[in-house]
């Protein structure tokens, strides 16, 4: 299959990419680079540089390449940037992302796996959070996300676009090519591993008197090698129905304590570490159900270990000097 891959040059889109042509299929990676980085972007795949909301790009590139599908990928996805603008995150996020859906529709191509987020589900009332669990998101990352979800389902319906809606919260780990590492950095197991490498004094915990086994917070984290196969997936089962799949680690999620204290097992470093207060919003454990995938799509996860999180993480840390310039958002 012929697929466009838009934001994919960046941390989780490059990925996909690399399983995508691993699973036999043509990729074109259409991208900015506002966030991602033109060296991630897989050899033998071909690369367009430009946005989504160019819809004669888009068009062209689709007609070119004979483009069966797209998996999109490119977004903005910092949750406290988008209180702070959230006129960027429904510009990006929502009106780009129709333009790009009005080029899909011109150059009639009729089937797409979007990149969403559990950040739709807000702060939920039942853990794990399942695909029919009430969608209330409590910041704009999260309301734009959703909104694109609706546009899709509209489209399906009017215009029998056939989707896919992966939800999830945490990717992390790396391949041998690809690791994570944004600017700025906001992710757990890359600060903590930073801290460990001495880019930081210490790894600050927001609160530890949370209802949890050890007080702090509990979130999902799941390989991004598992969670571009999930797209892989989802990619090849497209029917004319629209469908939607949370993705997660499974089991009960993990501590910011336990990332912590594995991380310092992998690294044999004591990384330290600086208690404050609570972050207003946290909420204690977020952790969302993969059952639907599983059963539905025969998903199987092969890293749900932290351990192999972290190790995969570090090992590309320590191949990656400089990270900074090698990796994408």
């Amino acid at each position: 299959m012929n697929v466009l891959v838009t934001g994919g040059a960046g941390y989780i889109g490059s990925v996909v990419v690399e399983e995508l042509i691993k699973a036999g299929n043509r990729v074109v990676v259409l991208d900015d680079l506002s966030k991602g980085h033109r060296e991630m972007v897989h050899s033998d795949a071909r690369f367009v540089e430009g946005n989504i909301r160019d819809g004669d790009l888009v068009t062209s590139t689709l007609h070119e390449n004979n483009i069966a599908a797209v998996v999109h990928m490119a977004a903005s996805s910092l949750v406290g940037e988008s209180v702070k603008f959230p006129e960027k995150y429904f510009d990006n996020n929502v009106t780009a992302a129709k333009a790009m859906l009005d080029a899909m529709r011109a150059a009639e191509v009729k089937k797409i796996v979007f990149s969403s987020t559990a950040a739709v589900y807000g702060e939920p009332e039942r853990q794990p959070i399942v695909e029919t669990d009430t969608l209330q998101p409590t910041n704009p990352y999260g309301e734009s996300k959703l909104e694109f979800e609706h546009e899709l389902q509209r489209r399906n319906e009017q215009e029998g676009l056939a989707y896919a809606s992966l939800r999830y919260f945490n990717a992390a780990g790396a391949t041998t090519r690809c690791g994570e590492m944004h600017d700025p950095e906001t992710h757990l197991i890359p600060l903590v591993l930073q801290a460990a490498v001495g880019r930081h004094e210490y790894v600050e915990v927001f609160g530890d008197d949370y209802p949890t086994p050890d007080g702090t917070c509990v979130r999902d984290y799941i390989h991004v090698t598992d969670l571009a196969r999930a797209h892989v997936l989802a990619l090849h089962d497209l029917g004319s129905a629209g469908k939607v799949y949370n993705l997660g680690c499974g089991g009960s999620g993990y501590s910011v304590r336990q990332v912590i204290d594995v991380a310092r097992k992998i690294t044999g470093i004591n990384i330290t570490e600086k208690m404050t207060k609570r972050r207003e919003g946290d909420p204690a454990v977020l952790i969302a159900s993969s059952d639907r995938i599983k059963q539905e799509l025969g998903w199987k996860p092969e890293f749900q270990d932290l351990s192999l999180i972290v190790e995969s993480a570090w090992k590309w840390m320590q191949s990656n000097v400089r990270g900074e310039q090698h990796t994408a958002a």
